[in-house]
């Protein structure tokens, strides 16, 4: 029997068809794949024009929307006059701290070029956002949001809702990021923002001397009777801002990768980099619209009358436009300690599943030992050397040239030191490049004790954190005994209110360099970081991803950078294409 004769395209067909079936049948877990073209746009949100960055021709930019476990790759093309770098806040990157998007772990990507993140959204649920981090970018934008949905296996623990709605909420300046960072250089307050922006839009005109003519705002369209999960965040530099939707409930339920015990909130307090997601019920007269505000928080309401956002929900068969003074927001003259004991008022569905079948709150947290404390003290910022900066413990953060695992691996010294203090230290402050040496596997205390005189919020990299305690004054040992140690709400950012501390305990399974950040902008831009390096003494190249194969060099490594990303891709090739290369190479030589 004679040998089969196939033409070169029909071998082509064969094989291009055994390796994508295969690739489909044995890759495990789905794959997504987004672009995103990082652009300069005008836009007027308080009724002048000025430059913002928009993504894909958006502003806000598009929804990443993924499901537990897949594997996601974003190609980020920087079409700006400056380097850039986009990170995912509460996507934890398990074992993969090289595409976390920040300057300790990438190099930033130069004008013209583009990069593509690899990640797997590993065991993760929740409402998240993406950024710039570099640059005090994301002053001018940049920013989208991130979901990441539960498996079609895994119920969610309340009814499906009819809709879901995306709100981002942050104060603004008519000053693009460019001007706002040189005033920062210069030593200066940014001051009092311009507004707060919806949704990237400037607030309705509820009141004319107060709001001109001209701003556009943001309407969302309801159905009545119906049910939405609204995702908010606060994408702004600093301001912390209350949210409330005039005469409906905000019913909470997830908070940045945790399911919440279910409660009803009249309006709720988000601080910078936050996220939460409330069921909202449409369920009130349809005689006029209603009013979504987000209005600046613990300032003098007589100078920041400007600062609030105002949107409006309107339902499908409103019979008028909204009208009247907007909704109080709270009164804390008598009652200074509302904002926190709402924030107590924080826990965990422990009966709820997360991403996995098993309950969220089964890791009883509270029962292990503690190995090693730190107590991370804040302050206004200080002179150093003649400069304005921010510190933790004395130090401020001098931001790398290069990323701190190529600088291992190319054994580079001096670019770096393990000897973060662990409690303040009465010294003069310095600016370093200073970091934790964290023990794998160990259980943390993270004392985070703001003698500032705003609302600090913080965020780590790679991990959620259980938010055991928070309380006015000063931290001691004694304070564990009001910690919660049974159903602590678990996530990756958390306030400190000013002349008070935030006590967070952090599980360290997941091996890297994780940025420990100051979320907000100005406190991060001038120093108020440090990082984490979690290290297996017993690495085998389990626990610790190695570098992509794309990655970027720079600094005093710029020489190791042998090819340029274009416009086509900068992704690498699956083994599965790869072997097609080979074939069809090998085809057409015959």
């Amino acid at each position: 029997m004679g040998l089969l004769q196939f033409s070169p395209f029909s071998l082509c067909f064969f094989f291009l068809h055994i390796t994508l079936f295969s690739n489909l049948c044995f890759s495990g877990d789905p794959s997504v794949y987004k672009e995103l073209h990082i652009t300069y746009a005008t836009v007027k949100p308080l009724g002048i024009p000025q430059q913002v960055i928009a993504i894909n021709g958006q502003f806000p930019g598009p929804l990443i929307n993924v499901t537990t476990n897949n594997h996601l790759t974003v190609n980020v093309f920087n079409k700006l006059d400056e380097d850039i770098l986009i990170t995912w806040p509460g996507i934890q990157m398990r074992r993969n701290s090289w595409q976390d998007g920040v300057l300790g772990t990438n190099c930033p990507i130069p004008p013209k070029w583009n990069w593509t993140y690899q990640f797997q959204v590993k065991d993760q649920i929740g409402s998240f956002f993406y950024s710039p981090s570099t640059n005090f970018q994301r002053a001018s934008g940049g920013f989208g949001p991130f979901v990441i949905n539960n498996r079609d296996v895994i119920p969610i623990p309340f009814a499906k809702p009819y809709d879901e709605i995306f709100i981002m909420i942050g104060d603004w300046y008519k000053q693009n990021h460019v001007d706002l960072r040189s005033k920062l250089n210069a030593g200066k307050a940014l001051g009092i923002p311009d507004g707060v922006l919806i949704n990237g839009k400037g607030p309705y005109q509820y009141n004319n001397t107060l709001v001109p003519n001209g701003i556009d705002h943001e309407k969302i369209d309801v159905v009545p009777g119906k049910t939405y999960r609204v995702r908010v965040h606060n994408v702004g530099i600093s301001t912390s801002l209350n949210f409330r939707i005039q005469n409906h409930n905000l019913f909470l339920v997830e908070t940045e990768g945790y399911y919440t015990i279910q409660q009803n909130y009249t309006n709720f307090d988000i601080h910078a980099g936050q996220s939460f997601s409330f069921l909202l019920s449409t369920d009130q007269n349809a005689s006029t619209d209603y009013y979504i505000v987000a209005s600046a928080r613990f300032v003098n309401e007589s100078l920041w009358q400007k600062v609030t956002g105002v949107a409006v929900l309107h339902y499908k068969n409103s019979k008028g436009a909204v009208t009247g003074p907007l909704p109080p927001a709270p009164d804390d003259l008598y009652n200074p300690g509302a904002s926190m004991n709402q924030a107590r008022s924080i826990r965990v569905n422990t009966s709820s599943s997360g991403a996995r079948p098993n309950p969220q709150g089964s890791f009883h947290y509270g029962s292990i030992n503690i190995t090693d404390t730190y107590i991370l003290k804040v302050t206004p910022p200080v002179k150093i050397n003649g400069n304005t900066r921010a510190i933790i413990n004395g130090i401020s953060f001098r931001k790398p040239d290069v990323p701190f695992r190529l600088a291992d691996q190319k054994h580079l010294r001096g670019v770096y030191k393990l000897d973060f203090p662990s409690k303040p230290m009465n010294r003069t402050p310095v600016i370093d490049r200073s970091i934790i040496n964290a023990t794998y596997k160990g259980f943390i205390e993270i004392v985070l004790q703001n003698n500032d005189t705003t609302v600090q919020n913080f965020h780590l990299d790679g991990y959620s954190f259980f938010v055991v305690g928070m309380d006015y004054g000063n931290w001691s040992e004694n304070s564990r005994n009001s910690y919660n140690k049974w159903d602590a709400i678990s996530r990756s950012t958390t306030q400190v209110f000013p002349g008070a501390w935030t006590a967070v305990l952090v599980s360290l399974d997941n091996a890297g360099l994780w940025n420990l950040r100051a979320e907000n902008l100005d406190r991060w831009y001038l120093g108020q970081e440090t990082y984490l390096k979690v290290v297996n003494p017993e690495e085998s190249g389990e626990t610790d991803y190695a570098a992509p194969s794309n990655v970027m060099y720079c600094g005093p490594l710029q020489k190791f950078q042998t090819w340029r990303p274009n416009s086509s891709s900068s992704l690498t090739l699956g083994y599965g294409y790869k072997v097609l290369l080979g074939i069809l190479v090998l085809i057409f030589t015959l």
